[in-house]
């Protein structure tokens, strides 16, 4: 059976990343981009991170250009923009595509295994976010529309 941890990713520095270096671990997968109505959630999303990564939690953000062309830049001006205006820490991927046939294999797995409102499995903006459970299966989608800090509960759920 396929779980996230199937799956490799180029960090945002150019590095080839197992997502099996986080086994065990609860992930937080989510597509942004620094020129979208929802780049405030970058705020949300590290206090997240910093309030629960001891406890297992690990933010994934995975920067896309798919949607209004809101991710223009280079990864270097994306990892400056994200530290600089939100002090991210978390752990950013390279640009990717999140729907169509060029779409990263983790995203079309993750789309694939939790669909999204009526069953469609297509990423509608930035900002979706996957809730993946310690033995990487996905636990939750949600939308962009969905602040991070409604996401503690079920990430106090999946790491306990």
């Amino acid at each position: 059976m396929t779980s996230v941890y199937d799956f490799s990713a180029t960090t945002i520095d150019g590095k080839p990343r197992k997502l099996a270096d986080y086994k065990g671990k609860v992930l937080l997968v989510v597509n942004t981009a620094s020129k979208c109505g929802f780049t405030p959630q970058y705020k949300g999303l590290e206090a997240l991170y910093k309030k629960y990564k001891d406890k297992g939690l690990v933010v994934l953000g995975f920067p896309s250009n798919q949607f209004g062309a809101q991710e223009p830049g280079p990864e270097s001006e994306i990892a400056e923009f994200c530290e600089m205006n939100f002090g991210v820490t978390f752990p950013l991927f390279s640009k990717v595509d999140v729907n169509g046939d060029a779409a990263h294999p983790l995203f079309k797995y993750l789309t694939s295994t939790k669909k999204g409102l009526l069953g469609s499995e297509a990423i509608k903006w930035n900002f979706t976010k996957f809730l993946v459970g310690k033995d990487g299966n996905v636990v939750e989608r949600y939308a962009p529309t969905t602040k991070p800090e409604d996401l503690e509960k079920d990430i106090e759920r999946a790491l306990s």
